[in-house]
């Protein structure tokens, strides 16, 4: 090839380099946006979605608690977990969430005392203090369940962490479906819901890449 004849060439890869790249990076935003979008859609649907159906376990996923007390987003899925055990759902409850540094109680040793306390036979509730975080409540719950041959969960927790828990929860092998509390100050205001709402999606869009619970995605569980 004569080195005049180089020259064009080289001109026209690099004026279709530039021509493709700005298509490249707008390729990619909109496949984000459709992820992103797509994803909090999903979210804020399943959010307003009650699945309970008759299974082994009502799964009350932990929150905060103080000296052995629910804090009111805690107190608010026991609440609705004594409401399904009530109406027949399943046969028992499942309370699970550790405890923080310092902490005399574990969440789910306060969720087993509220709901013993307000009448469910201490046989009926099962405490599973282990996990700091909601996937390490899962692989804890997941493991006493093989054990004990549990198959399925209804998962009470907020709305808008409903598609996340359930995920997790068939992640380890429960056939799960959820019933969230709609009563908890997680969705009291317009705002507090959109917080939620775009919190849980990135929480879920980073389990589905790390497959781990981040620090920003558990409410109620710091």
């Amino acid at each position: 090839m004569k080195p005049q004849d180089a020259a064009p060439q080289r001109y026209a890869r690099s004026r279709a380099a530039l021509t493709w790249a700005p298509r490249v990076v707008v390729g990619a935003l909109v496949i984000a946006l459709l992820l992103v979008g797509g994803t909090a859609a999903r979210v804020w649907w399943l959010g307003r979605v009650d699945e309970r159906t008759p299974t082994d376990m009502i799964l009350v996923l932990g929150a905060a608690q103080y000296d052995g007390r629910p804090s009111p987003v805690l107190e608010a899925r026991l609440e609705h977990a004594l409401t399904l055990y009530q109406q027949g759902v399943a046969s028992r409850i499942v309370t699970v969430g550790g405890a923080a540094r310092g902490d005399q109680f574990s969440e789910a040793e306060s969720g087993d005392r509220w709901l013993t306390e307000h009448g469910v036979p201490n046989r009926d509730v099962l405490a599973i203090d282990e996990g700091r975080d909601t996937l390490g409540s899962f692989e804890a719950v997941g493991s006493v369940a093989r054990q004990r041959g549990w198959t399925s969960a209804v998962i009470v927790s907020d709305p808008w962490h409903s598609l996340r828990s359930r995920t997790m929860a068939r992640d380890v092998g429960l056939d799960a479906t959820t019933s969230p509390a709609k009563g908890g100050p997680v969705s009291q205001t317009r705002r507090t819901q959109v917080f939620y709402i775009v919190r849980e999606t990135a929480g879920l869009i980073y389990y589905h890449l790390a497959h781990a619970s981040s620090d920003f995605s558990d409410p109620g569980l710091q």
